[in-house]
């Protein structure tokens, strides 16, 4: 009888501890709600065993200036993404992924026209604008408020340290075919190279041609006088 009332009285106390650990245990954390919502948005999850660690790209992201600032989002291997804010005010999305787990993904810059900072550009919709550092190297601007401009996007892609991110070791183990905007710049040097070439040729002056000393047999015959008989 005591033991029943014992049991009834330690039922609510436990109920309650039971409530709270399932609370705690489902309650996200504020990473956790990062990484959905930057997934929700089409983040590719790596798979390739040779991709760059997301912590390597923090380095190359812009610094904060003037109103904007840059918060970071989310970080995973081969992929690291910021946010931009203006007067605590989410207006972009910052990020640069390595292309070696999503193939497709860099295929799309093959057929390029357009360039940003000597990298090929494309834009994706009408709000976002993305270059190819490397044939690997996916660095995008994605706008978050209608105000902030395929201007803006292509002046922070300027922001980003392209020159330290295509010299990583990795680039130059994933090579593509080049794209229609790096063959134009090549057919233009190489045309250019051309008739600098041809041009300083034709300032050459001729060359004489050496003088071939005549062969023996070439030579008249010398006639050798003779005694009188």
């Amino acid at each position: 009888m005591k033991f029943a009332r014992w049991l009834r009285a330690l039922a609510p106390v436990m109920l309650s501890l039971l409530l709270l650990v399932t609370a705690c245990s489902k309650a996200p954390s504020r990473y956790a709600e990062v990484q959905k919502e930057t997934t929700g948005r089409g983040a590719q999850t790596a798979v390739v065993k040779a991709s760059e660690q997301g912590s390597t790209f923090n380095k190359f992201f812009p610094d904060p200036t003037g109103t904007y600032r840059v918060v970071p989002a989310q970080e995973k291997k081969g992929f690291a993404e910021y946010k931009l804010n203006k007067d605590g005010k989410n207006v972009a999305m910052l990020s640069v992924s390595d292309t070696a787990n999503l193939p497709a993904a860099a295929l799309k810059y093959q057929n390029s026209t357009e360039s940003v900072a000597g990298y090929p550009s494309v834009n994706q919709g009408t709000m976002s604008t993305g270059i190819l550092v490397n044939n690997r190297y996916q660095v995008k601007v994605l706008s978050r408020d209608p105000e902030f401009t395929q201007a803006d996007r292509v002046a922070w892609l300027q922001k980003f340290d392209l020159r330290g991110l295509a010299q990583l070791e990795g680039a130059e183990k994933l090579t593509n075919l080049p794209t229609t905007a790096t063959q134009k710049a090549q057919a233009v040097v190489k045309q250019a190279t051309d008739d600098a070439t041809a041009d300083v040729k034709a300032l050459q002056p001729p060359v004489a041609k050496p003088i071939k000393p005549a062969a023996a047999d070439d030579l008249p015959p010398v006639l050798i006088p003779q005694p009188a008989g």
